[in-house]
């Protein structure tokens, strides 16, 4: 133990570095959702066709041109606080944000939440889980 106690007091920084990434992991792991559930692809299927929910695309134009989820609303996430009236008549329904992997998609339902939507959902691992699932996407605008 005394080994221990001297190898951390000789590097200190290694300790402190630890602690910020165990911290930093912490945050994402029990805040960085604020709340949302995550869905698979084939829950998602279930919301859009049971709860008519909407699903919304944050990837950016460039991400988006490979092909969206059909009738998905897409809204990039820099842009989502000032296009948020885009999405008030929608706002009684279930709203699937997506994105390439499910990170940015996370932000947004955040960002979601903050302005009064209830019903927020975070598709896991994003485009790349709902093509590997085998689903179509679209690639009109």
């Amino acid at each position: 133990m005394q080994q221990f106690i001297t190898f951390a007091i000789n590097h200190w920084e290694l300790f402190l570095a630890l602690a910020v990434i165990c911290a930093l992991l912490a945050y994402h792991t029990f805040a960085g959702f604020g709340g949302a559930k995550s869905v698979s692809p084939q829950e998602a299927i279930r919301v859009i066709n049971q709860q008519q929910g909407v699903v919304l695309d944050v990837r950016d134009p460039g991400e988006v041109k490979s092909g969206k989820i059909l009738d998905s609303v897409t809204i990039p996430l820099a842009d989502l606080p000032q296009q948020l009236n885009k999405l008030e008549k929608y706002r009684d329904r279930p709203v699937i944000a997506v994105c390439q992997s499910g990170a940015r998609s996370a932000r947004a339902c955040n960002i979601l939440r903050k302005h009064g939507f209830d019903s927020v959902y975070n598709l896991q691992g994003g485009i790349l889980a709902w093509t590997n699932a085998g689903l179509p996407l679209s690639k009109k605008k």
